[in-house]
């Protein structure tokens, strides 16, 4: 991994402030889906607890890169006549960007299982379904950390590439085989469904094209200013925004497996002259 030596104020704002924004959407929505838990029917909590423990990860492993980042580097010529600025490396010490891959190798195989936990799918199939994804994603993490530290391009190629093979498994897993086993559900699961797919895709597209930047001759400090912001800008969507779509889905499925807890759910509140006569 390449070490960036110097930012300037602008950059190291710009870090400081996308990982805070990062810290804070991680443990706000860890707070919401716990709050929202009762409603849905017993049968999805697991997915909107297990989405929970994801944000609440994501938010430790954030807080960790936080102060990582913070103590890492150290201005130098603030308040100097005539000087601009800028944030140095502390030599010895240095910004540890391990948290991140930390963090993925326990919160990918959870947002998948809570995207087979909602669905409610036969035991067999979800069985099948999770034997899949799982290790092909814990696979995915282990074999890109490798390329990630490595200031080799073609060592840094060579793990790119085979990091990819799972990804692309993983992807005909929930495209393919996903799409077979939930038929069965009803039409509006299934759109919101492939709303979640697809922002899977979109988010995860993130991180290789971030980890190819050297590999196109992109790198120095902007590189590295880009690379934290599309890295946390695509955790907040794949955990924060993901996790809220599960909650829909279990709205959705909990109000169409039972009219007694839908009619209970759209209940209007009693109005202020009947609550008081």
């Amino acid at each position: 991994m390449e070490v960036v030596e110097t930012l300037t104020n602008a950059q190291f704002q710009t870090v400081y402030n996308i990982v805070s924004f990062a810290l804070a959407a991680m443990s706000a929505t860890t707070v919401f889906l716990l709050a929202v838990t009762p409603r849905v029917l017993p049968r999805y909590r697991l997915a909107l607890i297990v989405s929970a423990m994801v944000c609440f990860i994501a938010a430790y492993h954030y807080l960790r890169i936080f102060d990582s980042f913070g103590d890492a580097y150290v201005a130098v010529g603030a308040g100097m006549p005539g000087v601009q600025e800028t944030f140095e490396l502390v030599k010895g010490d240095g910004f540890n960007e391990g948290y991140r891959y930390v963090d993925w190798l326990l919160t990918v195989p959870l947002l998948l299982f809570e995207t087979i936990a909602v669905l409610a799918l036969p035991l067999a199939v979800r069985r099948s379904l999770l034997w899949k994804l799982i290790p092909a994603s814990g696979l995915m993490i282990i074999l890109g950390y490798p390329g990630e530290i490595t200031a080799e391009i073609a060592s840094k190629a060579i793990w790119g590439a085979l990091s990819t093979i799972p990804f692309l498994y993983i992807l005909y897993v929930l495209f393919v085989e996903l799409s077979k086993a939930a038929k069965t559900q009803p039409n509006q699961v299934g759109k919101e469904l492939a709303g979640l797919r697809w922002l899977l895709l979109a988010t995860w597209g993130v991180y290789p094209i971030s980890f190819a930047f050297p590999m196109i001759g992109f790198d120095g400090a902007d590189a590295f200013v880009y690379r934290q912001i599309g890295y946390s800008l695509a955790d907040v969507l794949a955990k924060c925004l993901y996790g809220l779509l599960i909650f829909k889905i279990a709205r959705i499925k909990s109000l169409d497996d039972s009219q007694e807890f839908a009619a209970e759910e759209m209940k209007e509140a009693p109005s202020s002259k009947g609550a008081a006569a």
